[in-house]
């Protein structure tokens, strides 16, 4: 088995004529990135704060919020409608998903506006920089494509080791709907759901609200520890990206925890760091969304070509 047949099984992300151009475009950019940043280190030494006064508690309000709506209105449902067939019962998930992030959206912009300097511009909503971020969203996803690759390849061959040879990583539930039915009221619905609400409201929420509150509350401990001004300004600059990097690496852990399917969870992690990445980098929350809906939107459509 092939590297992009194994990778066609988690739901099919590239094309056969693209695989070769992708895979080394991503490669030479990350190559590229990884010499200039000095692995990394270097990265994010002047990625831009973000001014808020959030309680440490308060992320998890919207998160909430959507699961006790999601959960409550399936539950309503099966017990008003049991015998629903398959597909209606798919669409009304995803109705509520939806729904359920719109007001999630609603929730999180109010206490943004509530708790952030320059309010949504000050978690880096500003439409003004939607086309730039829209150019190095792609430019994100297509760097770190290689290390999702290696991250889904590793993640099969574990499984196979482990589990046995029938060992298959399973497609995400709504791309396994998207081939399974062909209703279109299903279909449109899970288009709109997983490339355009999704993105907005989980990057609002991991990306705008989680790693804001870790870095600021990282930060915080970082200050007391270290003594100003330090001895050593060279050391300290490069220390400085300590404390952005380790709040993408938690909040890339709940993001990835937070989706049922553990199969998932290495490649989900590697992606939320290239999303949490892109916000720090850049302080556009505009950049993480446009990233994940590309990779939705791609994840989708290959479904749909088949």
């Amino acid at each position: 088995m092939n590297v992009f047949e194994i990778i066609r099984q988690t739901g099919g992300y590239i094309t056969d004529k693209g695989d070769f151009i992708i895979f080394s475009a991503g490669i030479a950019l990350f190559g590229i990135w990884l010499l200039k940043t000095s692995l990394g280190r270097t990265a994010l030494i002047d990625s831009p704060p973000r001014r808020n006064n959030m309680p440490p508690y308060m992320p998890f309000i919207p998160l909430f919020i959507w699961f006790g709506f999601f959960s409550l209105a399936t539950s309503i449902t099966k017990q008003l409608w049991p015998k629903l067939p398959e597909w209606q019962t798919a669409f009304f998930d995803n109705l509520f998903l939806c729904i359920s992030g719109l007001i999630g959206m609603a929730v999180i912009i109010f206490l943004v506006r509530t708790h952030f300097a320059r309010r949504l511009k000050g978690i880096g909503l500003n439409m003004k920089t939607a086309h730039k971020d829209l150019f190095f969203a792609f430019v994100n996803l297509l760097s770190v494509w290689p290390v999702l690759m290696a991250v889904i390849i590793l993640t099969t061959f574990l499984g196979k080791f482990f589990q046995g040879q029938d060992f298959q990583l399973q497609p995400h539930k709504e791309l396994q709907l998207v081939a399974e039915y062909t209703q279109l009221p299903l279909r449109v619905l899970i288009i709109i759901t997983t490339i355009a609400v999704v993105p907005v409201f989980e990057e609002l929420l991991f990306r705008g609200l989680f790693q804001t509150t870790l870095r600021s509350l990282l930060e915080a401990r970082y200050s007391s520890l270290v003594p100003r001004p330090s001895p050593a300004p060279a050391k300290r600059s490069e220390d400085g990206s300590l404390v952005p990097w380790s709040a993408i690496a938690i909040s890339s852990g709940i993001f990835a925890l937070i989706h049922s399917n553990a199969d998932h969870w290495p490649a989900l992690f590697v992606l939320s760091v290239c999303m949490g990445y892109a916000y720090e980098k850049s302080g556009s929350l505009l950049r993480p969304i446009f990233i994940h809906s590309l990779f939705n939107a791609t994840s989708v459509l290959s479904v749909l070509i088949q």
